[in-house]
């Protein structure tokens, strides 16, 4: 199908529905939204433990983006259900690679191919509005809290890291640190953050002076922790939580848990490149950098490949 400002462009977010895998396709699907010609739609399409499917109604996808192993075989069955679509899949799907048009890659797992993108990374959505945005709608909070502000984004277990007990002393002993520097914190766990260790912290930090904890209940304030940090810390394990955080130009500092990076440390070595990213000494340093646009640089990139990739199936000039 071409880009056509009359019809418009339908995107399929594919996924299976968790927050942290379907950001990635959602934030560049957004990012490659006012790029395009025309009105653009972006439907979610979630992919079940089951393997139900649950697809939009009336859609047929322009463009499909899927993100997470869950999307990988249904692709191969769609892309002959809609053989004109242009079929991309971010992260590396590790086999079926021909399955897709484009894959945007982590460039820490040294993918290569014809059909692969590498970034700093993954995709994400946050940018200078979604952050403004992010911020409105907590301003009475935020402002509760005295300046300067550090914003802790806490992750979990992963394949090659713990937030075990020595993990969690650690977070806890450094969060009181930075506390008693006369810092307000605004604290957020994740969804793979073990749940004796959410406990803790929230006994330990919850009602406290200057600490805005936040466990997951109630409106969540992600974005406007990341848009009201003088400083953020981010748990060492999490690829999302990392680049969203240099993606809003203020200084990151990498908190340790328990385990060792492996390909993680070439990670944190292109962000600490990019001027992001410094090691914590023991106080926190003021310094500017150019906020992490890969998702942006990525949906230039895929937009131009769409296009040519249209062009060759209608016949025309590149």
């Amino acid at each position: 199908m071409s880009v056509d400002a009359n019809t418009g462009t339908t995107i399929w977010v594919v996924s299976d529905g968790r927050r942290g895998i379907e950001n990635q396709a959602l934030g560049l699907a957004e990012a490659l939204e006012p790029r395009l010609d025309g009105p653009v739609q972006i439907e979610r399409v979630v992919v079940r433990k089951d393997g139900f499917v649950t697809l939009p109604a009336n859609s047929t996808p322009d463009i499909w983006i899927g993100c997470g192993r869950a999307a990988i075989p249904l692709a191969g069955r769609q892309r002959r259900i809609f053989p004109d679509c242009f079929f991309v899949y971010v992260q590396d799907p590790r086999s079926r690679h021909s399955d897709f048009d484009l894959i945007v890659a982590p460039r820490h797992d040294r993918l290569a191919g014809a059909n692969v993108i590498p970034m700093i990374g993954s995709p994400n959505r946050v940018t200078g509005a979604t952050l403004s945005h992010g911020q409105a709608g907590f301003t009475r909070q935020i402002e509760a809290l005295p300046s300067p502000r550090a914003t802790v984004l806490i992750g979990g277990d992963s394949k090659r890291f713990k937030l075990d007990t020595p993990a969690a002393d650690y977070l806890e002993a450094r969060l009181d640190a930075l506390h008693a520097q006369d810092l307000s914190l605004m604290i957020t766990v994740s969804r793979r953050t073990p749940e004796p260790v959410r406990d803790r912290f929230r006994r330990h930090f919850a009602n406290r002076d200057r600490i805005w904890y936040f466990d997951g209940e109630g409106p969540n304030p992600y974005f406007a922790f990341l848009a009201a940090a003088d400083w953020i810390f981010v748990t060492e394990e999490s690829t999302n939580m990392l680049v969203e955080a240099c993606a809003t130009g203020a200084p990151v500092y990498v908190l340790p848990l328990s385990g060792t990076p492996g390909k993680f440390a070439r990670l944190h070595a292109d962000l600490e490149a990019h001027g992001a990213v410094r090691p914590y000494l023991g106080a926190c340093d003021r310094w500017h950098y150019e906020p992490l646009q890969e998702t942006q640089r990525v949906a230039e990139q895929l937009l131009a490949r769409y296009r040519r990739e249209q062009s060759f199936s209608t016949g025309k000039a590149a």
